[in-house]
């Protein structure tokens, strides 16, 4: 049924009110349930966006929704000046079942790396080698949109009209070990990557790509930083995208997915990084409030009791195969990449163009570096859904 709220009204409004940052299309988003989304005039879409690789159990889950709800019957905020029982409680089921000793919780993914690039620069600072502050990043990566994070983004569009960005981060290849080693030296306190770059490309590593990282990292006593901001949370098939390789870092970051949907961001490490995060040395006033907490709690719950890994990659796998069977079709798709349910076609032409085809026909998909498109639906996604879309995309093409 259509909304009595008029699209037009309200995109004529927010021309007038919002900062013009986002190219948008004319459709406004009025409500969503599991895997679909619909717009004021009642068209119904299949969301392979997510909200950015954010909902993950889809929208509106019932579980999430009832622990959103119950907690803010009892207590919205009180900062960080005081302990709450739902921030304690994430922070034990995260070291539980991660690498890390300790977190640090804030508000998105740019906060994490904005905490986990201070926290290696800290450390080394802490044991008088305060000589190494340089991180080296990752051409194509992205990891916000900071000062910092824009600075330690491999990809020059989205440090344009910044400068000067900060000093002290290096650039090398993606995947590229030689590189790396010819680049790390004694002013290195970290290396930062994300396991699977998510705006590069949907780029993943050499099997032994991660583990040659680690080595290094060791044999030069500098920190590994993974940015599992896209990538964490169950979206590879795994909750963390590092156990596919064998790997651990010494810090990682997550966001998106852990809050599916609320505004959430962690940083976690080791014990023997985390203690150069002394009382008053960083701080977050709206970071792991009890309702945001609370909610991310029950999302982690719900993967685990659910069986959502298990889904994802039995869908993922079948997600892949599909799109295999598009490529025998069509010589415009070059390339398809991807793990679980974090997967690209590049094709050998814009992309804009099937984005907004599919849109018409009710399937929200986004391109990505031009001439990606890239699928990172819900984790629930269903085989109706993805043979639906894979129909749509076979007549596009």
């Amino acid at each position: 049924m259509k909304s009595p709220i008029m699209k037009n009204d309200i995109i004529e409004k927010a021309e007038k009110v919002i900062a013009n940052t986002y190219k948008r299309p004319s459709i406004v988003i009025e409500k969503g349930k599991g895997c679909k989304v619909w717009d004021t005039d009642g068209k119904s879409y299949i969301d392979f966006v997510a909200g950015v690789a954010v909902c993950s159990l889809g929208h509106a889950h019932p579980r999430v929704v009832k622990a959103l709800c119950k907690q803010a019957d009892i207590l919205f905020h009180v900062s960080n000046l005081y302990y709450t029982v739902p921030q304690v409680e994430l922070a034990a089921w995260l070291v539980e079942n991660s690498f890390a000793d300790k977190v640090f919780f804030c508000n998105s993914g740019a906060e994490a790396n904005e905490a986990a690039i201070k926290l290696a620069r800290k450390y080394f600072s802490d044991t008088c080698k305060k000589e190494r502050f340089k991180i080296i990043s990752m051409e194509r990566s992205f990891h916000g949109r900071t000062m910092a994070t824009l600075s330690a983004t491999g990809q020059l569009k989205v440090k344009k009209g910044y400068d000067p960005i900060l000093d002290g981060f290096d650039f090398v290849p993606f995947n590229d070990i030689d590189a790396l080693a010819n680049k790390i030296d004694d002013s290195t306190c970290a290396v930062l990557l994300e396991p699977i770059q998510g705006e590069g490309g949907v780029r993943c590593p050499a099997p032994d790509y991660l583990k040659k990282v680690r080595d290094l990292c060791d044999k030069t006593g500098s920190l590994l930083i993974f940015d599992e901001i896209q990538t964490g949370i169950g979206r590879t098939g795994k909750l963390f995208a590092y156990q596919h390789f064998g790997v651990e870092p010494d810090i990682m970051t997550l966001a998106k997915a852990l809050g599916n949907g609320l505004p959430i961001g962690a940083m976690l490490a080791k014990d023997f990084v985390a203690s150069a995060f002394v009382h008053g040395s960083h701080a977050s006033t709206f970071g792991g409030t009890p309702v945001v907490t609370s909610a991310a709690l029950e999302v982690l719950k719900v993967i685990f009791e659910e069986k959502i890994l298990e889904h994802c990659e039995r869908i993922g796998a079948y997600f892949m195969e599909r799109l295999k069977w598009l490529k025998g079709r069509h010589n415009s798709i070059k390339e398809l990449r991807g793990m679980g349910l974090m997967l690209a076609v590049e094709l050998d032409a814009e992309g804009e163009k099937v984005v907004n085809e599919c849109r018409e026909r009710g399937f929200l998909v986004n391109c990505i570096q031009d001439k990606i498109i890239r699928f990172i639906p819900p984790l629930v996604i269903s085989k109706e859904e993805i043979d639906a879309l894979i129909l749509c995309l076979d007549d596009i093409l």
